[in-house]
């Protein structure tokens, strides 16, 4: 038994308490500082400058451990390892909150990339409660790394948007760098060559890429959200005439022969992205109308609309508006009822 395990056992062993504060002390002073975090980044995207900086940190320390931890643990220094995984796990958690508000307000709960806000959540809650870590990520390896690929991965899709990456291309990067952040795991300890290492991470990063494409429906295009949607008869001058609050009957939507959608979508400044609106009638896509590419850094965000004409029999239904972006990322969406 190693001098640091030794002298942890003596201390739980006389002072009882010391084992329920190593176990969940700990936590509840991670979970204290993570909605900390979320209180203060809660009223707007979290800067670029602490997003990359928790990066950085992040990275370097994951490079050390995973170069130096079985020499300390060697040594006898099990105590040292644990202290650099807890600290690589609190920037995890501090890094998930830092983005889960930009998340929050892009996904659509109604939609499959509620997935991707779930596993951020549950992931987030995880790091925070050290008993659930211990328990489900801690006895592998593979689980550790693969908490802190997700991690990069979702902080560095919501960095890149804010200094104008479209989202997709955001997306497909992240995925790659955070497979890269990996190669020094895929060293071993020092058994693999880091040619060898470079190239298994090339590859799957690729891999990764590929995967995030066919499944970009799945992940909300943080940090672009809805910042205000309406049906109505008509959009003039970029204001919507007729107001549909909820729903409107069949008989008035024929006399308009027309219905509008106007949104106005957030996106952070310097980012350009085209969209379109997709309207769908109890679940079947009617049309798809392209719109002017939004122009982020507008705080009432970039206001757009489109109207269909297309409103054959049977008009009344359960309507619905998507926005997209167009590689096929879910921003938002407006539903509205045409009552018979």
């Amino acid at each position: 038994m190693t001098g640091d395990a030794t002298v942890l056992t003596q201390l739980d062993a006389r002072y009882p308490w010391v084992g329920w504060v190593w176990r969940w002390g700990v936590s509840l002073w991670s979970l204290g500082l993570g909605l900390l975090t979320l209180f203060v980044f809660r009223r707007g995207l979290p800067h670029v400058a602490w997003i990359v900086g928790y990066l950085l940190l992040l990275w370097c320390l994951f490079a050390i451990l995973a170069e130096l931890g079985g020499v300390l643990e060697r040594r006898g220094r099990r105590m040292v390892v644990d202290a650099g995984e807890y600290v690589i796990l609190s920037l995890c958690h501090n890094l998930l909150l830092f983005v889960l508000p930009a998340y929050f307000a892009s996904a659509t709960l109604t939609s499959v990339n509620a997935v991707f806000l779930a596993m951020l959540a549950a992931a987030a809650l995880v790091t925070a409660i050290d008993p659930a870590y211990r328990r489900f990520v801690y006895p592998r390896a593979w689980r550790r790394q693969l908490l802190f690929g997700f991690s990069v991965f979702a902080a560095l899709n919501v960095a890149l948007p804010l200094i104008g990456v479209r989202p997709i291309l955001a997306l497909e990067g992240s995925a790659a760098l955070a497979v890269l952040a990996l190669t020094p795991a895929l060293r071993r300890g020092g058994t693999v060559s880091w040619t060898k290492a470079h190239a298994r991470a090339a590859v799957l990063a690729c891999l990764a890429m590929v995967l995030v494409w066919y499944g970009r429906a799945a992940v909300p295009p943080a940090p672009l959200f809805l910042a205000h949607t309406v049906a109505a008869r008509d959009v003039t001058d970029l204001t919507p005439v007729d107001v549909i609050n909820g729903s409107v009957p069949a008989v008035t939507v024929e006399e308009w022969g027309a219905l509008a959608a106007y949104t106005a979508v957030y996106a952070p400044g310097g980012l350009k992205q085209a969209i379109e609106h997709v309207w769908s009638r109890n679940g079947a896509v009617f049309a798809r109308i392209p719109l002017s590419p939004v122009s982020g850094g507008r705080a009432e965000g970039f206001r757009t609309y489109s109207v269909t004409r297309k409103l054959t029999p049977p008009i009344a239904g359960r309507y619905a508006v998507d926005v997209v972006t167009a590689s096929g990322q879910l921003i938002g969406r407006l539903r509205f009822a045409v009552t018979p």
